[in-house]
């Protein structure tokens, strides 16, 4: 797997970009190489979870992370453009608080690596999409925990004109400065 992997203003927040092969037939690329993460973008880490999310124009999801059994998480779009953001909640990190945003669609086929640490959402800017995300760890809904997506103390520069739908636990999230972080 012949990747390009480029840093965000998060440097463990990464891009990563596939080689894809087309002809007039269509295109292949690979979408996950073991050997190929590990080498490139962080050694160490095993998925033990596929996650498939379909969304419609306008839904935000996030900003989600676990407390406990924090995932680290792979996520690329298979159907439709999305805003992906990932937002710093390591006390201790010289970034605490500051996030990092790319697009993913069907057309670029780039990924994004968000390592354990880090609070994640997207706003689908199509009129759907779908998201395939692998995780390093499982979903435990007691440690699920949600900042809002809006937070004026983060300030995220969501490239959209309209307020996102959302779930009814997304628009009960809390402010960075309210939330659980991590060490």
């Amino acid at each position: 797997m012949a990747i390009q992997v480029t840093a965000t203003a998060l440097p463990e927040v990464v891009v990563i970009e596939p080689e894809v092969f087309g002809d007039a037939r269509g295109f292949f690329y690979e979408s996950f190489n073991s050997r190929d993460f590990s080498e490139h973008v962080k050694a160490g880490v095993e998925f033990v979870q596929d996650n498939h999310s379909h969304s419609v124009r306008g839904v935000l999801r996030g900003l989600h992370y676990q407390i406990e059994h924090a995932q680290g998480k792979l996520v690329r779009v298979t159907e439709g453009e999305v805003f992906d953001v990932a937002v710093d909640i390591r006390k201790s990190s010289p970034r605490f608080g500051q996030w990092s945003g790319v697009k993913l669609s069907t057309q670029n086929r780039r990924q994004v690596w968000v390592p354990p640490g880090f609070a994640h959402g997207f706003v689908v800017l199509s009129e759907s999409a779908q998201c395939l995300y692998k995780t390093t760890d499982y979903w435990y809904p007691e440690h699920q925990r949600s900042i809002i997506w809006n937070d004026p103390a983060i300030g995220i520069q969501w490239p959209i004109d309209f307020e996102p739908l959302l779930s009814a636990k997304d628009a009960a999230g809390v402010r960075l400065a309210d939330a659980e972080h991590f060490a």
